[in-house]
């Protein structure tokens, strides 16, 4: 739960850097809203980011526009709402829309020392590279069902400087993730281990290598996201030293659901 205005502000933040690190194919401004557009990337990098402080009477045009938006595209309005950092009625207007709430996902924050200190030695090599190779994507689709010829633009699209770790055990690359470093963050992404490799460390073998990059590069803080409902995943990063800044969830327009 964001508890100040300082955390919220915190919130929108951390979205819109997630925004940058994944860019939609075409993103445009409505106000303080970004209404992000992608045909080939997941679908939640083209969701709506309905940031701001509007007020109660704006809001059923600025909905009508994002709609117009998404299916003037042929595509389903999606909204991603943080709390804090969305009008606070947005969610309830979207419910009686008859939009379908999904999630919750979790967005969490690290200080990149703390995920230094809680890395542990696993034995394993931790590989860095500025440009992910083919194992790297044979990776994140086997466990994501990322498809390599969405991803790739996707990648090609992010100005950020950028890292990619891959773990191999045995000449084998058996677990990856991504970082992304913007304005004295690194974001995670794209984490992924093989089901054979669980409980090897590889995980934390990938965050500890993409925490020293970021620390090289005076990157001082690290976020990521994770569904809450991924238990193993939260207590990995919890025991990395990440704690949750808020829970956020989506809402889906009904045309959806036919």
């Amino acid at each position: 739960m964001v508890t100040s205005h300082g955390d919220a502000g915190l919130v929108r933040g951390l979205q819109e850097r997630v925004a940058a690190a994944q860019p939609a194919e075409q993103v445009r401004r409505l106000g303080d809203w970004w209404l992000r557009y992608t045909e080939t990337s997941s679908w939640w990098v083209g969701t709506v980011l309905p940031h701001g402080t509007a007020d109660r009477a704006e809001l059923p045009e600025l909905i009508s526009a994002a709609e117009h938006f998404y299916v003037s595209r042929g595509a389903v309005p999606r909204f991603q709402l943080s709390p804090g950092a969305c009008p606070a009625e947005l969610d309830d207007m979207l419910a009686a829309r008859g939009y379908r709430r999904s999630g919750p996902v979790s967005l969490r924050t690290a200080h990149t020392a703390e995920i230094l200190a809680r890395a542990r030695p696993t034995g394993l090599d931790a590989q860095l590279a500025e440009f992910p190779s083919q194992e790297w994507f044979a990776v994140g689709r086997a466990i994501h069902g990322n498809d390599p010829a969405a991803e790739q633009p996707l990648l090609a699209r992010n100005t950020q400087q950028s890292a990619f770790v891959s773990v191999r055990y045995d000449d084998e690359v058996i677990a990856v993730g991504r970082a992304a470093v913007d304005t004295g963050w690194a974001g995670v992404f794209g984490m992924a281990t093989l089901p054979r490799a669980r409980g090897m460390g590889a995980a934390s073998a990938a965050l500890g290598a993409l925490a020293s990059w970021a620390e090289a590069r005076a990157t001082g803080s690290m976020y990521l996201q994770v569904e809450a409902e991924n238990e193993t995943a939260v207590r990995l990063y919890t025991r990395m030293g990440f704690t949750e800044l808020c829970e956020y969830h989506y809402r889906t327009a009904p045309a959806a659901d036919r």
